[in-house]
């Protein structure tokens, strides 16, 4: 893969998300996270203890933490390393080769690497559904709801959202838990994600998930 450069931006705050187009209330009992494409070489374009990198990895890890606490269904996607240009198809053309053979270079960033009982697919497109498993885990897991974070927002994140809803899952973009090439493209895509889902932040999200599960009568 073409080696990218990621200038440091400011992670949007809540006041730059876009406005709701439905009312939707996360369900933990319903709902399932995705950590998409959190890997070295992706994340490694982002300059260290800069925005939007920093945030991006504790508020994934947040999500992440919860989630276990709640028993959510936890999945990472992952691009395999050393894809044939069969596999990569019309992605080689936009984007080169692929992940190569480096060291370390397919594997989930250290502080998020897969847990026991987590799931880490393959996927082979931008869109975490296509070509892969990720459906048949949520319809296993009796799940109707996607949480989506990870890189990159107007790739990934964007076409696996816009995937979720054809298929009536629920998508729930975490605007400062995804990043991307440019704040402007960041922006473009939780504009867009907005049209198929719920655009919404990590403390926002977090609340959600633990309001859900506090007794009705307390």
């Amino acid at each position: 893969m073409r080696r990218l450069a990621v200038d440091p931006y400011p992670m949007p705050d809540r006041t730059a998300l876009p406005a709701p187009q439905v009312a939707r209330r996360i369900d933990p009992l319903r709902a399932a996270l995705l950590i998409h494409d959190m890997q070295n070489h992706f994340v490694g374009a982002f300059p260290a203890g800069s925005s939007p990198v920093v945030e991006l990895v504790d508020n994934i890890a947040a999500l992440r933490k919860l989630a276990r606490t709640l028993g959510l269904p936890v999945v990472f996607s992952a691009e395999p390393a050393g894809l044939t240009p069969g596999q990569r198809g019309l992605a080689a053309d936009m984007w080169g080769p692929g992940i190569g053979d480096e060291p370390d270079a397919a594997a989930i960033v250290a502080r998020l690497a897969p847990r026991p009982g987590e799931h880490l697919l393959a996927n082979v497109r931008h869109n975490a559904f296509l070509r892969g498993h990720l459906g048949r885990l949520l319809r296993a897991k009796g799940r109707d709801q996607l949480i989506i974070c990870g890189l990159y927002a107007h790739l990934g994140v964007l076409l696996t959202a816009a995937d979720a809803f054809m298929q009536d899952i629920q998508p729930f973009v975490v605007g400062d838990a995804v990043a991307d090439l440019s704040a402007e493209e960041h922006a473009l895509a939780l504009r867009w994600a907005a049209r198929s889902g719920m655009v919404c932040t990590t403390d926002g999200l977090l609340r959600g998930l633990l309001l859900h599960r506090e007794p009705k009568n307390a």
